[in-house]
């Protein structure tokens, strides 16, 4: 099913909704920096070698990007709310498997699904677009986004507490219990949303994109065991290579495609998509990097000597920042536009990691990286949806902005294998214990330093807007609305019966001449429904609902809003122009 801005919600929510929807979004951000406090410690704690103890990291990452799309289609299918609850039911189940190990190969499975949890951020906006009136929307998607901010921020130091004083075993125990809560919470508040996508789950797609992502990041994260020039190397990344270009013309060719690639190919798209992939790598490098280094003892003649607790508070104001630029990048979009706030973003950030090379040797510097990093994360972030809203028709914004969050994801997990090769491989053997250096970690800031410029340069390719103005907007759906005004307005009218009498939730659906989806709605309780068009032409306007027969009517479009009664009574009717 395609959203469009002015779909009308399909059911009222309580007010309880929006804060539970946005703590599951806390507790998804909260598995994905649960290890950071303890990331020096895992090959000692799980008897492995620091390349293979990475995974126990990437695999959470390399999940979440996967599921992102699966469990998103998944949900417009099947029930956005049941899907939510299977996301975090399957964290909680990881959660366990982990808490109850210490084998390498069973944690990385643990961890695997745990990262699924990353299903429930676009099933929760799912649900708030179906269920919250549009002048609630937008502040309950800016409390939504800035949660990922606040749990990976309150993430670092609760986890530094709690390993600090327990055995690390019980960090899991810590997130199946507020992954519990979570589900309890989901089923006592959150209604199931009416609102249903046509078609078949695309599980050839979903199996290509998995295995193209874990043949790609295996060999970077095991390319110096193996050696570079290695026949397995070389082969892996061959054969993600074919995978990805074969799922890529597969995808192509779906009519219901796991991930929509057909609006990549224009420069907009493209060029935010691959600054995205860039931006991702630059924001996991610095938790990477900070907790090492704080937390590494004096003796080593860099280390900061701090406990796990301050490393943590000390790099926590690095997503707090992110969740506080919003109100920054409001009023320099809205003045500027998100092209603007996106190159700000990356040269703060770039000024950040260039700083930070020489901002090492005392703890309350890493405190300034981190909030210099994430104010210009949080720029860079907030600018994206924007963007790709303002370079798609209203009707694609979905699986655009789909997309993007993947290629996002994407640059996390790329860093988080790049990076956990550098330091293991740069580190010293000292007594049996491999421990990071200096060297390693500012080869690690350069890195981050250089995707910044590469996404800067990507940033500088994005076109000019051509006819449309530019498209100014503090959030996603505050995108979405001000595009709407933006394209040809669309249907508009009622659905009825033989009596004349509205028919509420009826599925109003538009049809191209192509034969595809091109926006869906449920009526009101009033029976008017409303639907905005890609651009003119003819299309087809298909009602159905519970106990009546389906109606097909063509209408033609031609710039103009269209009011156009469905009557069920009738077996059909043709609107002209």
């Amino acid at each position: 099913m395609t959203h469009t801005p002015t779909d009308q919600p399909t059911r009222r929510a309580s007010g309880a909704v929006v804060p539970v929807l946005a703590f599951a979004g806390i507790v998804v951000a909260v598995m994905q920096t649960l290890l950071v406090p303890v990331i020096k410690d895992l090959p000692q704690l799980l008897d492995t070698a620091p390349s293979n103890a990475t995974w126990v990291l990437t695999s959470t990452l390399l999940s979440g990007a996967v599921a992102t799309p699966i469990m998103g289609r998944l949900g417009d299918l099947y029930g956005k709310r049941r899907l939510l609850i299977l996301s975090l039911a399957v964290m909680v189940v990881g959660a366990l498997v982990s808490a109850l190990t210490s084998d390498l190969l069973t944690m990385i499975a643990g961890r695997t699904l745990q990262g699924f949890a990353m299903g429930a951020i676009p099933l929760g906006i799912g649900l708030m677009r179906d269920m919250l009136p549009r002048e609630k929307l937008g502040s309950a998607m800016a409390l939504m986004s800035s949660s990922i901010g606040v749990g990976g921020g309150l993430a670092l130091p609760l986890a530094a507490l709690i390993a600090q004083h327990a055995d690390w075993h019980a960090l899991f125990y810590g997130a199946a219990g507020i992954g519990a809560l979570a589900i309890a919470l989901t089923l006592l508040v959150v209604p199931e949303s009416p609102a249903r996508a046509e078609g078949t789950f695309d599980v050839l797609g979903a199996i290509g994109l998995s295995t193209g992502l874990v043949l790609f990041l295996l060999p970077i994260t095991k390319g110096s065991d193996w050696g570079w020039s290695s026949g397995t190397t070389l082969g892996l990344f061959a054969a993600s290579a074919v995978v990805l270009l074969l799922w890529g013309v597969m995808e192509l060719r779906v009519k219901a495609p796991l991930v929509d690639l057909r609006t990549t190919a224009r420069p907009a798209v493209l060029f935010t998509n691959l600054a995205s992939i860039m931006v991702g790598v630059s924001f996991y490098v610095v938790s990477l990097v900070l907790p090492q280094l704080l937390q590494l003892p004096k003796a080593t003649g860099y280390g900061l000597g701090q406990s796990m607790v301050v490393a943590g508070l000390l790099v926590a104001p690095l997503g707090l920042t992110m969740m506080f630029t919003a109100p920054v990048y409001a009023r320099l979009s809205a003045k500027y536009g998100p092209k603007f706030t996106l190159i700000l973003g990356m040269l703060i950030i770039a000024i950040g990691y260039g700083a930070g090379l020489g901002l090492m040797s005392a703890a309350w510097q890493s405190l300034v990286i981190a909030v210099v990093l994430g104010a210009g994360i949080g720029l860079a972030y907030s600018s994206l949806p924007a963007l790709i809203v303002g370079a798609v028709p209203a009707s694609e914004t979905g699986a655009a902005n789909g997309l993007n969050t993947l290629m996002r994801s994407i640059g996390t997990s790329v860093s988080s294998a790049v990076i956990g090769m550098v330091l293991a491989n740069t580190a010293n053997n000292v007594g049996g214990v491999a421990v990071p250096t200096m060297h390693g970690f500012r080869v690690s800031f350069l890195i981050a330093t250089g995707a910044v410029a590469v996404g800067l340069l990507m940033a500088l390719f994005l076109p000019k807007p051509n006819r449309a103005p530019q498209l100014r907007a503090s959030s996603e759906e505050d995108a979405v609305i001000e595009r709407a005004d933006e394209v040809l307005r669309g249907f508009r009218g009622r659905v009825l019966d033989s009596a004349g009498t509205p028919v509420p939730r009826a599925k109003v659906t538009l049809i191209d001449r192509r034969g595809r989806q091109a926006g869906a709605t449920l009526s009101g309780d009033d029976g008017t429904y409303v639907l905005t068009v890609p651009a003119r032409g003819a299309y087809v306007l298909a009602a159905r609902a519970t106990g009546h027969g389906p109606l097909a009517s063509s209408a033609t479009h031609a710039g103009d809003e269209r009011a156009i009664d469905l009557d069920l009574a009738l077996p059909g009717e043709t609107v002209t122009a």
